[in-house]
């Protein structure tokens, strides 16, 4: 896979790296000249960056995982990191999260602009049954991509710490927004940005930009740092 990586450190464990994956019709240029790149350096976020030429054709052949892992995390998880996160829009935050069901254990966090999720035909079916939590998908193929992922997406727990964090944005007016308010109802509030607009460049930096200043990426750390500090001052008084 082409890629464009911007690093602004020597590689560790405690480095977040960053893999960015675009929608259909973008490429990485696309990423890095709207602005997702500098949006990180504007706020000093510590974290390194690949965008990422992921485009239709390895998720057409079924390789996008391979690839993906292949050439791209397992290169950089060698060089020292230890924390990856995914970012995806529209079908890349699709990728994103079929890698991370995919490989939970390597994956610290996942971040999901305007998700598509699946055909209108199975979101509808969701919708009908409630939602995901009372949705029964039932035997599903295990080439059925969409069911699979939307199987995983309805057990997963954001409180559990084996899996990635998982944090949305979408906009109200986006033709995919109906397939995002079924995933919102299994996320925290926190880890949910909404704002207006549609299936665009402009709604999509607005809640990039939103989601980096609730600081995604240091999040759980300072929550632990915070609960800690309260521990020691009851401790104490």
């Amino acid at each position: 896979m082409d890629a464009i990586y911007d690093l602004v450190s020597q590689p560790s464990a405690e480095r977040i790296m960053l893999v960015m994956l675009p929608g259909v019709r973008d490429r990485p240029q696309d990423m890095v000249e709207h602005g997702m790149i500098s949006a990180l350096r504007e706020r000093g976020v510590p974290v390194d960056a690949v965008a990422v030429d992921a485009h239709l054709g390895y998720y057409l052949e079924r390789s996008f995982i391979e690839r993906l892992s292949h050439d791209i995390i397992t290169p950089m998880r060698a060089q020292g990191y230890a924390r990856i996160w995914l970012v995806g829009i529209s079908l890349g935050a699709m990728g994103a999260l079929i890698y991370a069901r995919a490989h939970a254990n390597e994956i610290e966090g996942v971040i999901v602009l305007a998700p598509f999720l699946g055909v209108q035909g199975i979101i509808a079916e969701i919708e009908r049954a409630g939602g995901l939590s009372q949705w029964q998908p039932g035997a599903i193929a295990s080439d059925d991509d969409e069911r699979l992922l939307l199987a995983w997406l309805k057990a997963y727990q954001a409180d559990n710490p084996a899996l990635p964090k998982l944090y949305l944005g979408y906009g109200r007016d986006d033709r995919f927004a109906p397939a995002s308010q079924l995933l919102a109802q299994r996320l925290p509030a926190a880890h949910v940005a909404i704002t207006r607009g549609g299936h665009d460049w402009a709604t999509w930096m607005d809640l990039w930009r939103r989601l980096l200043d609730q600081e995604v990426f240091t999040a759980g750390k300072k929550a632990a740092r915070d609960s800690a500090a309260f521990s020691h001052k009851l401790l104490n008084e």
